[in-house]
């Protein structure tokens, strides 16, 4: 009965060619509800509403390149013997499981380590990750105990499953602030071959310019594809998203037209997919001083990524041409390396 349900879950494997992120965990976990807050703005208070997923939805995210997320129900085995699993995973670069911090997880990390050391054999190349979701709802100690709890538990079962140095990252998150934004860009960073490019193209752009962190933003998701090696300052992260919000919002009316995420069954096919968007000039550009003792500095390479960073430096506005001297030379390296991908 489980093989029947599983072979109806599948609508079509067509569109393969895109980078795949998979989205499992036990049902009323938390999936579908992160999908909807983060590639569709979903109100978090809304997400209650959201029906249990019982096919597999896929959902694409068109960006510098296109990516694939996809929904897989949680009440269904994807592993058993009797279903094409060469379907589901052949094509994944990474995995997600959402765990549900709140509830009796000890059933959600047995099928999580179960998952991981049957993929592990079949398809060595998927990285993980395990969002310990909800978080919100516990209160500090006790959430600190929780995270630390599962972390543990998992690395144990695979350790003793004799997996050594399991590639899977750990996240705790929450809906209902940045966490999820800052998680789900990570994972996304996984699929991303330019990332080391990236990172020292900023780590260069951040020390001329004397920025404290800088991010290279997809502004439709408002998920960073890369960000310098210096640590996450998530007061400074908060604003930038929000400002990204103001930005974006105010360069559609006056600008052009973004494109949009979409549910990937509307082009099954990927005939009419967007091909990766190149650098460009032109675009927004904003620098705001004073934000809670940050100064912000934004700057469009092209329709869908944005560069955007904070300062504490008292002399950071006095600098803004240089600064935009450098940001265009960045632009321009943007620019070459998308061309290469």
């Amino acid at each position: 009965m489980a093989s029947s349900s599983a072979s109806d879950a599948i609508a079509s494997p067509q569109g393969s060619h895109k980078q795949r992120l998979l989205f499992m965990g036990l049902k009323r976990s938390g999936k579908s509800s992160i999908i909807n807050v983060v590639l569709y703005k979903l109100p978090p208070t809304e997400t209650v509403f959201i029906p249990t997923t019982i096919v597999i939805k896929k959902h694409a995210l068109y960006s510098y390149r296109n990516f694939q997320i996809w929904d897989l129900p949680g009440q269904i085995d994807f592993l058993e013997t009797n279903f094409d699993t060469e379907s589901v995973f052949a094509s994944a670069g990474a995995m997600v499981w959402i765990l549900d911090a709140q509830d009796e997880y000890l059933d959600s990390v047995a099928r999580l380590t179960e998952t991981i050391l049957q993929l592990q054999q079949m398809y060595p190349d998927i990285k993980y990750s395990v969002f310990i979701h909800k978080v919100d709802s516990l209160g500090s100690d006790f959430r600190e105990d929780t995270v630390r709890d599962i972390i543990q538990r998992i690395m144990d079962d695979l350790n003793d499953a004799g997996l050594e140095n399991p590639p899977v990252s750990f996240y705790p998150t929450s809906v209902y602030d940045d966490s999820i934004y800052e998680a789900l860009s990570k994972v996304l960073q996984l699929l991303n071959p330019q990332l080391a490019t990236f990172e020292a193209l900023l780590n260069t752009l951040a020390g001329s310019c004397k920025m404290q962190k800088l991010y290279l933003f997809d502004v439709l998701s408002k998920l960073y594809i890369a960000s310098d090696t210096s640590p996450v300052d998530m007061a400074g992260y908060s604003l930038c998203s929000d400002y990204i919000d103001t930005i974006m919002d105010l360069s559609e009316i006056y600008i052009w037209e973004r494109g949009r995420l979409k549910d990937v069954d509307e082009h099954v096919n990927g005939e009419d997919d967007k091909a990766p968007i190149k650098a460009e000039d032109g675009g927004a550009e904003s620098f705001i001083r004073g934000i809670r003792g940050y100064s912000l500095y934004l700057k469009e390479m092209n329709k869908v990524l944005a560069l955007i960073g904070f300062s504490k430096e008292p002399r950071f506005g006095a600098e803004k041409n240089v600064i935009d001297r450098n940001a265009q030379v960045f632009q321009d390296a943007v620019s070459a390396v998308l061309e290469l991908a």
